[in-house]
């Protein structure tokens, strides 16, 4: 599994492995549980990681970035619990770790979302972003 085919699934929490596509849904596979189940395309979207982008108050960044920002401070700024943290305490982390986050824009739920797919991603050795740009 690698991160280049996690996907993230409108109404359905955590993220998913795609594993095939089909004319009506998808095939996924769950990267917490490995549980695999179909998704029709009529109750679903399916987002890769990958094109998703955060708002910034300069050009907008790719998902990405902030993940290797998140792990590059990860020693000098311990991160912010998303099931406990105050939407404040969430905020600050970001705008420390990323001082470019346009806070009008990203709201404190999608960084909770955020640190909640980090760490879903770390567990599961999905950060490694170099490799697969030396692939390429």
């Amino acid at each position: 599994m690698e991160y280049r085919e996690i996907v993230a699934v409108t109404g359905l929490s955590g993220l998913y492995q795609l594993l095939t596509t089909k004319s009506d849904g998808a095939i996924v596979r769950s990267v917490a549980d490995k549980t695999t189940k179909f998704i029709s395309a009529r109750q679903h979207n399916v987002t890769p990681l990958e094109s998703i982008e955060v708002y910034t108050t300069g050009e907008n960044v790719r998902l990405q970035e902030v993940f290797q920002k998140m792990l590059q401070n990860e020693a000098t700024t311990p991160l912010a619990d998303p099931k406990s943290a105050d939407p404040n305490a969430i905020k600050a982390y970001f705008k420390s770790i990323f001082p470019e986050f346009d806070d009008e824009r990203v709201y404190a739920s999608d960084m909770k979302k955020m640190l909640k797919w980090y760490e879903l991603l770390k567990a599961n050795d999905l950060l490694r972003f170099e490799e697969e740009k030396q692939e390429e």
